[in-house]
């Protein structure tokens, strides 16, 4: 069985003091090395929440979270993000790209501040740029790309830090439906043995071509379907 990089355990959230909104109610959650997995709902469904909680931007009220088997609701909050950092990349519906950098530039960005050399940033760059099919772009700025090649710059920019999980909130939200499905099939590519892709979505057709489908609906897991040859 493939390695297990985030799990969530009886993981609750809840907001409030007077009036409490009950967002994800006990929710147990494995991803594993290679899977490619869709987290799908309505709004409201508590998919958000299971985003930023996956991702260790938000902490349970009860629960346990851990990647690759460390509890990091435990750790202090600068062990917590330099944890987060190097095991998860993210992947938003509007890329943030920064304007005045190039594709390129905007990678890198990525990259600063880990002790790199400004030729070992350029080389890994350019590499995950050539992973999304993007490299003869490397020299254009976010202006001069269209939304699909906005959103490849995003995704190389979240692999180039070589995550464990990389974790997608809404990403083809922005795009047209072939943009869309092209954006799907990169992220297919790019599962491997070490690594897991997990998409959030409201639209069934995009969590449809992964393949295992998380459903929710009012702050609970209500099916877990496996769609595709991942085991």
């Amino acid at each position: 069985m493939a390695e297990s990089l985030l799990t969530l355990e009886g993981v609750s959230r809840t907001y409030g003091q007077e009036v409490l909104v009950h967002a994800l109610r006990e929710v147990s959650l494995d991803i594993r090395a290679g899977e490619f997995l869709s987290i799908v709902g309505p709004s409201g469904s508590g998919k958000s929440t299971m985003l930023g909680l996956l991702g260790v931007l938000d902490l349970p009220t009860s629960g346990v979270i851990s990647i690759r088997g460390t509890d990091v609701t435990k750790l202090p909050d600068a062990e917590r993000s330099r944890l987060r950092g190097s095991a998860i990349g993210f992947v938003f519906q509007q890329f943030h790209l920064v304007p005045h950098l190039t594709g390129l530039g905007n990678v890198e960005t990525a990259l600063l501040y880990r002790g790199l050399s400004r030729r070992e940033r350029r080389e890994r760059s350019m590499a995950a740029l050539e992973q999304v099919g993007l490299d003869h772009r490397h020299d254009h700025r976010p202006i001069q790309m269209s939304g699909g090649e906005q959103q490849r710059v995003a995704i190389a920019r979240a692999i180039v830090t070589e995550p464990d999980v990389v974790l997608a909130d809404e990403p083809t939200g922005a795009l047209d439906t072939q943009n869309a499905a092209n954006v799907m099939e990169i992220f297919a590519g790019l599962c491997s043995p070490e690594r897991a892709i997990c998409v959030v979505t409201h639209d069934r057709e995009v969590a449809d071509a992964a393949d295992r489908r998380i459903s929710m609906r009012d702050g609970r897991i209500v099916a877990d379907d496996r769609l595709g040859g991942v085991t």
